[in-house]
């Protein structure tokens, strides 16, 4: 019986490695040392029509939007988006964002203001995309809409279209 747990142990704890980080799959692999971010372009002020709704929990009253003309695929794997999150009071937060599925990492560029103009990040850093309360947007489009694992979409139409389609994942302890 102990040789039988010697051999499983490892498998074990690495299985448990790969579920217990939220959005860390991109953490699995070694980050392009050459990797240089592409110039960033401020996307247009939102507009009402252009906006599509996602899913992110039944644990949150607010709904959450990406302005599908601010959708891009960077040629450094960057997907950017301006997300519009709404709370039920009619309350609206505006950001301009970028998810590096590679590494599962997030970057804020800009906030938004009511006047369709942004107002730049005073911490713009890239992080770690981790499943709490405040990344949960963040991590539902990661891990069930545009990133398949390390991988980005292919061209802004296929984000395009991976946003109009979520995936039904299987998420480690059923945490959604």
């Amino acid at each position: 019986m102990n040789s039988i747990l010697r051999r499983i142990a490892p498998a074990g704890l690495l299985a448990l490695g790969c579920f217990s980080g939220g959005v860390s799959a991109g953490l699995l692999f070694d980050a392009d040392p050459n990797w240089k971010e592409s110039e960033v372009v401020m996307p247009p002020p939102v507009e009402e029509s252009r906006l599509r709704a996602f899913y992110v929990s039944a644990a949150t009253p607010n709904a959450f939007f990406v302005d599908e003309a601010s959708l891009a695929v960077g040629d450094d794997g960057v997907v950017r988006f301006t997300l519009v999150v709404r709370t039920p009071g009619g309350a609206q937060n505006v950001t301009f964002e970028g998810i590096r599925c590679a590494t599962g990492e997030r970057r804020l560029y800009a906030t938004g203001r009511a006047d369709g103009s942004w107002v730049p990040a005073r911490n713009d850093a890239w992080q770690p995309i981790s499943d709490n309360t405040y990344n949960r947007p963040r991590a539902a489009l990661a891990q069930d809409y545009l990133c398949d694992g390390p991988a980005a979409p292919r061209s802004r139409q296929h984000a395009l279209q991976l946003l109009q389609q979520r995936r039904d994942v299987i998420q480690p302890f059923g945490v959604r």
